[in-house]
Protein backbone atom coordinates (compact mmCIF):
# COMPACT_ATOMS: atom_id res chain seq x y z
CA UNK A 1 0.00 0.00 0.00
CA UNK A 2 1.55 3.51 -1.30
CA UNK A 3 -0.18 6.93 0.38
CA UNK A 4 -0.01 9.09 -2.12
CA UNK A 5 -0.95 11.84 0.16
CA UNK A 6 -1.83 12.31 4.34
CA UNK A 7 -4.57 14.84 5.04
CA UNK A 8 -6.42 16.59 7.79
CA UNK A 9 -9.26 13.76 7.98
CA UNK A 10 -8.62 11.76 4.98
CA UNK A 11 -5.45 9.55 3.75
CA UNK A 12 -5.13 8.87 -0.23
CA UNK A 13 -3.59 5.43 -0.91
CA UNK A 14 -2.30 3.17 -3.81
CA UNK A 15 -2.92 -0.42 -4.13
CA UNK A 16 -2.79 -2.94 -6.94
CA UNK A 17 -3.36 0.12 -9.92
CA UNK A 18 -6.46 1.51 -7.56
CA UNK A 19 -6.83 4.49 -5.11
CA UNK A 20 -8.66 4.54 -2.59
CA UNK A 21 -9.29 6.76 1.02
CA UNK A 22 -9.30 6.11 4.27
CA UNK A 23 -11.41 8.15 6.65
CA UNK A 24 -9.91 9.05 9.72
CA UNK A 25 -10.99 9.76 13.07
CA UNK A 26 -9.33 13.42 13.55
CA UNK A 27 -11.44 16.15 13.77
CA UNK A 28 -10.68 19.82 12.13
CA UNK A 29 -10.96 22.82 14.72
CA UNK A 30 -8.53 24.91 16.76
CA UNK A 31 -5.58 24.56 18.41
CA UNK A 32 -6.84 24.81 21.67
CA UNK A 33 -8.81 21.42 20.87
CA UNK A 34 -12.52 22.85 19.74
CA UNK A 35 -14.02 20.97 17.04
CA UNK A 36 -15.07 22.96 14.04
CA UNK A 37 -15.08 20.93 10.71
CA UNK A 38 -14.10 24.78 9.10
CA UNK A 39 -11.16 24.80 10.90
CA UNK A 40 -7.41 24.35 9.36
CA UNK A 41 -5.52 21.78 11.68
CA UNK A 42 -6.60 18.93 14.14
CA UNK A 43 -8.23 19.80 17.41
CA UNK A 44 -8.03 16.14 17.80
CA UNK A 45 -9.62 12.73 17.90
CA UNK A 46 -13.45 11.79 18.21
CA UNK A 47 -13.97 8.10 18.06
CA UNK A 48 -16.23 7.13 15.13
CA UNK A 49 -15.95 10.34 13.32
CA UNK A 50 -14.37 8.49 10.26
CA UNK A 51 -17.13 6.13 10.01
CA UNK A 52 -20.00 8.89 10.43
CA UNK A 53 -18.50 10.69 7.20
CA UNK A 54 -18.32 7.82 4.74
CA UNK A 55 -21.52 5.99 5.86
CA UNK A 56 -23.04 10.01 4.49
CA UNK A 57 -20.66 10.13 2.06
CA UNK A 58 -21.36 6.87 0.76
CA UNK A 59 -25.34 7.34 1.23
CA UNK A 60 -24.84 10.92 -1.42
CA UNK A 61 -22.57 9.50 -4.25
CA UNK A 62 -24.94 6.47 -4.76
CA UNK A 63 -28.06 8.67 -4.56
CA UNK A 64 -25.90 11.67 -7.11
CA UNK A 65 -25.38 8.29 -9.27
CA UNK A 66 -28.87 7.14 -9.52
CA UNK A 67 -29.39 11.42 -10.26
CA UNK A 68 -26.74 10.82 -13.46
CA UNK A 69 -24.51 12.60 -12.08
CA UNK A 70 -20.19 11.73 -12.34
CA UNK A 71 -18.90 11.73 -9.35
CA UNK A 72 -14.91 9.79 -8.45
CA UNK A 73 -16.51 7.00 -6.52
CA UNK A 74 -16.52 3.61 -7.19
CA UNK A 75 -17.57 2.14 -3.85
CA UNK A 76 -17.14 2.01 -0.07
CA UNK A 77 -16.07 -0.64 2.63
CA UNK A 78 -18.40 0.86 5.63
CA UNK A 79 -16.20 -1.72 7.78
CA UNK A 80 -13.09 -0.87 6.98
CA UNK A 81 -13.67 3.07 6.22
CA UNK A 82 -12.07 2.96 3.33
CA UNK A 83 -13.54 4.42 -0.24
CA UNK A 84 -12.52 3.61 -3.38
CA UNK A 85 -12.67 6.41 -5.84
CA UNK A 86 -11.01 7.36 -9.95
CA UNK A 87 -7.67 9.00 -9.93
CA UNK A 88 -8.13 12.75 -9.81
CA UNK A 89 -6.44 15.93 -10.35
CA UNK A 90 -6.98 19.59 -8.31
CA UNK A 91 -7.33 22.43 -9.53
CA UNK A 92 -4.53 24.39 -8.18
CA UNK A 93 -3.67 23.01 -4.73
CA UNK A 94 -7.46 22.55 -4.39
CA UNK A 95 -10.85 24.65 -4.39
CA UNK A 96 -14.03 25.00 -2.33
CA UNK A 97 -16.96 25.79 -4.29
CA UNK A 98 -20.00 26.97 -1.77
CA UNK A 99 -23.51 27.09 -3.00
CA UNK A 100 -25.89 29.40 -0.18
CA UNK A 101 -29.50 28.86 0.08
CA UNK A 102 -29.49 30.94 3.66
CA UNK A 103 -27.31 33.44 4.63
CA UNK A 104 -25.15 32.63 7.18
CA UNK A 105 -21.54 32.14 8.57
CA UNK A 106 -18.67 33.60 6.63
CA UNK A 107 -21.47 35.32 4.02
CA UNK A 108 -22.70 37.45 7.14
CA UNK A 109 -19.18 38.01 8.10
CA UNK A 110 -18.34 39.49 5.30
CA UNK A 111 -21.70 41.35 4.12
CA UNK A 112 -23.28 41.54 7.14
CA UNK A 113 -23.47 45.65 6.43
CA UNK A 114 -25.90 44.73 3.67
CA UNK A 115 -28.41 41.52 4.81
CA UNK A 116 -29.48 39.98 7.87
CA UNK A 117 -28.72 36.40 8.92
CA UNK A 118 -31.76 34.13 7.75
CA UNK A 119 -32.27 35.92 4.45
CA UNK A 120 -33.22 33.07 2.07
CA UNK A 121 -30.46 33.01 -0.90
CA UNK A 122 -31.02 32.09 -4.62
CA UNK A 123 -28.30 29.63 -4.72
CA UNK A 124 -25.71 32.06 -4.48
CA UNK A 125 -22.41 30.43 -5.58
CA UNK A 126 -18.86 31.25 -4.88
CA UNK A 127 -15.17 29.61 -5.12
CA UNK A 128 -12.39 29.59 -2.49
CA UNK A 129 -9.51 28.43 -2.69
CA UNK A 130 -7.88 25.56 -0.09
CA UNK A 131 -4.99 27.50 1.65
CA UNK A 132 -4.58 27.34 5.43
CA UNK A 133 -2.32 29.28 5.97
CA UNK A 134 -4.37 32.29 4.37
CA UNK A 135 -7.80 30.75 5.79
CA UNK A 136 -8.96 29.58 2.39
CA UNK A 137 -9.25 33.17 0.89
CA UNK A 138 -12.15 33.75 -1.10
CA UNK A 139 -11.34 34.45 -5.26
CA UNK A 140 -13.20 35.44 -8.03
CA UNK A 141 -13.42 33.84 -11.82
CA UNK A 142 -10.78 36.36 -13.02
CA UNK A 143 -8.14 35.82 -10.27
CA UNK A 144 -8.73 31.77 -10.90
CA UNK A 145 -7.80 32.36 -14.39
CA UNK A 146 -5.39 34.36 -14.38
CA UNK A 147 -3.26 32.61 -12.07
CA UNK A 148 -3.76 29.39 -14.19
CA UNK A 149 -6.16 27.64 -11.82
CA UNK A 150 -9.04 27.18 -14.05
CA UNK A 151 -9.29 27.49 -17.94
CA UNK A 152 -11.70 29.76 -19.80
CA UNK A 153 -15.32 28.76 -19.51
CA UNK A 154 -14.28 26.44 -16.46
CA UNK A 155 -15.53 28.82 -13.61
CA UNK A 156 -19.17 28.80 -15.14
CA UNK A 157 -19.33 25.38 -15.78
CA UNK A 158 -18.00 24.67 -12.48
CA UNK A 159 -20.04 27.08 -10.60
CA UNK A 160 -23.23 25.69 -12.33
CA UNK A 161 -22.34 22.06 -11.68
CA UNK A 162 -22.51 22.76 -7.95
CA UNK A 163 -25.63 24.86 -7.94
CA UNK A 164 -27.57 21.67 -10.13
CA UNK A 165 -25.50 18.78 -7.46
CA UNK A 166 -26.47 21.13 -3.95
CA UNK A 167 -30.26 21.90 -5.72
CA UNK A 168 -30.54 17.54 -5.40
CA UNK A 169 -28.83 17.27 -1.90
CA UNK A 170 -31.12 19.89 -0.59
CA UNK A 171 -33.70 18.40 -2.10
CA UNK A 172 -32.98 15.07 -0.74
CA UNK A 173 -32.82 16.36 2.77
CA UNK A 174 -35.88 17.97 2.38
CA UNK A 175 -37.09 14.40 2.23
CA UNK A 176 -35.95 13.54 5.40
CA UNK A 177 -37.61 16.54 7.28
CA UNK A 178 -34.13 18.65 6.71
CA UNK A 179 -33.28 21.92 5.36
CA UNK A 180 -29.79 22.73 3.84
CA UNK A 181 -28.73 26.41 4.21
CA UNK A 182 -25.23 25.63 2.67
CA UNK A 183 -22.55 23.43 1.16
CA UNK A 184 -19.00 23.19 0.29
CA UNK A 185 -18.09 20.66 -2.63
CA UNK A 186 -14.42 19.99 -3.91
CA UNK A 187 -13.94 18.95 -7.49
CA UNK A 188 -11.38 17.60 -9.79
CA UNK A 189 -10.61 16.13 -13.15
CA UNK A 190 -10.50 12.56 -13.96
CA UNK A 191 -6.92 11.79 -14.63
CA UNK A 192 -5.75 11.67 -18.11
CA UNK A 193 -8.90 13.69 -19.33
CA UNK A 194 -10.56 16.87 -18.61
CA UNK A 195 -13.92 15.53 -17.34
CA UNK A 196 -14.70 17.34 -14.35
CA UNK A 197 -16.18 15.80 -11.20
CA UNK A 198 -17.12 16.10 -7.27
CA UNK A 199 -14.07 14.46 -5.46
CA UNK A 200 -13.79 14.31 -1.62
CA UNK A 201 -16.63 13.87 0.33
CA UNK A 202 -20.43 14.63 0.95
CA UNK A 203 -20.58 14.44 4.55
CA UNK A 204 -21.98 16.27 7.56
CA UNK A 205 -19.05 18.29 7.76
CA UNK A 206 -19.69 19.83 3.93
CA UNK A 207 -23.01 21.22 4.94
CA UNK A 208 -25.23 23.00 7.33
CA UNK A 209 -28.32 21.53 7.68
CA UNK A 210 -30.98 22.52 10.06
CA UNK A 211 -34.42 20.50 11.24
CA UNK A 212 -36.43 23.60 11.78
CA UNK A 213 -34.56 25.88 13.45
CA UNK A 214 -31.98 23.50 14.90
CA UNK A 215 -28.93 23.23 13.63
CA UNK A 216 -27.84 19.76 12.87
CA UNK A 217 -24.16 18.96 14.10
CA UNK A 218 -21.90 17.30 11.52
CA UNK A 219 -21.68 13.45 13.27
CA UNK A 220 -25.43 13.48 14.04
CA UNK A 221 -26.76 13.76 10.47
CA UNK A 222 -27.48 10.02 9.79
CA UNK A 223 -29.60 9.88 13.06
CA UNK A 224 -31.69 12.52 11.24
CA UNK A 225 -31.42 11.28 8.07
CA UNK A 226 -32.25 7.27 9.43
CA UNK A 227 -29.20 6.04 7.49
Amino acid sequence: MEVIYKGKTKNLFQENGKFYMLFKDDMTGTAEGVFDTGGNGIAGKKEGAGHECIKVSKYFFERLKEKGIKTHYISADLDKNIMEVEEATVFGKGLEVITRFVAVGSFIRRYGLYIEEGTPLDGYTEITLKDDKREDPLITKEGLEVLNILKEGEYEKICAMNLKISTIIKDILKEKGLDLYDIKLEYGRIKGSDEIVVIDEISGGNMRAYKGDKYIEPLELSKYMNI
